[in-house]
């Protein structure tokens, strides 16, 4: 801020050197004493009043007060020439910059204090099996090098989780598994004490940055949500799309799959970081997603202090894909409409043999059937799943396809044989009742599984399903999950009638 305290001119106008001859003595014999000594006083009072004035003027422009926290509160910041609009929730501070500054020229450095560095290890969830990975928050002056696969942390005071060489590596994809952690591109935050050991900035950005991983289980839509998707939302949907995500073990097929869900979390272009060249300099750095139990969104104060839920996911993805349901279809006589189930078709294990007939039998009771498998085109898909009152399938991950029910519809699960009921709680029974959504499941019985073709009666398989769990997943995948299904119609009836009464409650 300039002054204009030097501007002003320091004498009155008029020619210099001219000076009035002096007449107050020649007056004050006119004047008598009593008005005199008023005039005096009133004199005096201007003269106080004048350099006041004065002296308020000269504070506020001079370059003395200019600094100071008091008077610079009542100033608008100075214009800022930047790259990208910033986060709603980027403070004032951290939004000014030079007028002059060129977009991808280094910015100035930040001052010590503003480095800070938080890690949330906690990974551990009492009766959840999966544990979570770290998840690291940078704030000051961030570098990402993909080509180094290191992110600088310019932190001159040293303060951090970081091992002897000033190290934390991350494998930043949000299932903590050890089968398929070696897999995931590592990333090292390095903490330096000075810019001048970190690579000079190519490209300079006023939005925060989020690194994290497509890898892993991906391409299986249940794990494309509870691994990726859902921790996006949970770490980034507050940042109103003001983010820039640089993506490791980068799938091109996957980020098609998914660009309206990215386009609604970033407003920028996806970086892919296993071939990027360039150094991107950042005030804030994000390695790894938060995320919570599978297809579920609980209240942490870490994790989740905005407190969302999978209610907003679910709305949050309606928006996304241009989904025109919030609630099921208003059924009754009035309206005329029949309730709308959708029926899921497997066509590789857990098949429900007897499909054709099923359909047959909910529209035997009043249901307008639409039997579809859920394939590559997401969107087209979750139009179906959001035209649909009912969504029915045997246990898999077609039944995540609930994500795009309206709220308010129906959710019926067969599960197969085999003590599943853990895993069809977990995984979706749970998450259906955090939906808003009504639940029906239905358990196969000794009868109704093709493993009874595999496998006598007096097998464990039968007479204890626990010991297949207490194999290991290869044992359940090999068994219980390769099972098909044919339910028994009259057992099944009252089940879809459940499901029909949900709706009309």
């Amino acid at each position: 801020m300039s002054s204009t305290a030097y501007t002003r001119p320091s004498k009155p106008p008029g020619p210099a050197g001219e000076r009035t001859p002096p007449r107050l003595g020649k007056e004050v014999g006119r004047i008598e004493p009593k008005k005199l000594g008023i005039g005096l006083v009133a004199g005096c009072c201007l003269a106080l009043l004048t350099y006041i004035s004065f002296a308020r003027l000269f504070a506020i422009y001079s370059p003395v007060f200019e600094s100071t926290s008091m008077v610079m509160s009542n100033v608008p910041p100075a214009p800022a020439k930047q790259d990208h609009v910033l986060a709603q929730q980027e403070s004032k501070a951290e939004d000014e910059k030079d007028p002059g500054e060129d977009e991808t020229a280094d910015r100035k450095e930040p001052s010590f204090a503003e480095a800070s560095i938080t890690c949330d290890e906690n990974g551990v969830d009492e009766g959840f099996p999966y544990a979570r990975p770290p998840v690291c928050e940078l704030t000051g002056d961030v570098r990402i090098s993909p080509k180094e696969k290191t992110m600088f942390f310019i932190n001159p005071s040293a303060v951090g989780p970081f091992d002897g060489n000033g190290e934390k590596k991350i494998r930043p994809y949000a299932r903590k598994d050890d089968f398929l952690l070696p897999g995931v591109v590592e990333v090292t935050i390095k903490s330096v004490s000075s810019p001048v050991v970190a690579p000079a900035c190519t490209r300079t950005h006023n939005v925060p940055a989020v690194v994290f991983s497509v890898a892993g289980y991906t391409d299986n839509f249940f794990h494309d949500n509870t691994d990726v998707l859902i921790p996006l939302f949970l770490t980034t949907a507050h940042l109103a799309g003001e983010v820039q995500f640089l993506i490791t073990n980068f799938k091109p097929s996957w980020v098609r799959k998914f660009t309206p869900i990215l386009k609604k979390l970033s407003s920028y272009e996806v970086i892919d970081f296993d071939k990027e060249d360039e150094v991107h300099c950042f005030r804030r750095g994000h390695l790894g997603l938060y995320r919570d139990r599978d297809l579920i969104i609980s209240p942490h104060p870490t994790r989740n202090p905005r407190n969302y839920s999978m209610v907003d996911y679910n709305r949050f993805l309606r928006r996304a894909f241009g989904l025109p349901r919030d609630n099921p279809a208003a059924l009754g006589e009035k309206t005329g409409a029949k309730p709308r189930v959708l029926m899921i078709e497997r066509k590789g294990t857990r098949k429900l043999l007897n499909l054709r007939d099923v359909a047959a039998l909910c529209e035997e009771l009043g249901f307008a059937v639409t039997v579809a498998e859920a394939g590559a085109d997401v969107r087209g898909f979750a139009e179906k799943v959001n035209a649909a009152d009912v969504l029915l399938a045997v246990h898999g991950a077609g039944l995540t396809n609930q994500i795009f029910l309206p709220t308010g519809a129906v959710l019926v699960q067969i599960v197969p044989w085999g003590k599943m009921d853990w895993m069809a709680t977990n995984f979706y029974g749970q998450p259906a009742r955090d939906m808003r959504l009504r639940y029906v499941e239905y358990y196969v019985s000794e009868e109704e599984t093709t493993l009874k073709d595999k496998y006598p009666r007096d097998h464990y398989v039968f007479k204890n399903p626990l010991a297949i769990h207490a194999q290991g997943w290869p044992a359940l995948a090999d068994i219980v999950m390769k099972q098909d299904v044919m339910v028994n119609l009259t057992r099944f009836k009252p089940f879809l009638l459940k499901a029909l009464d949900a709706l009309q409650g």
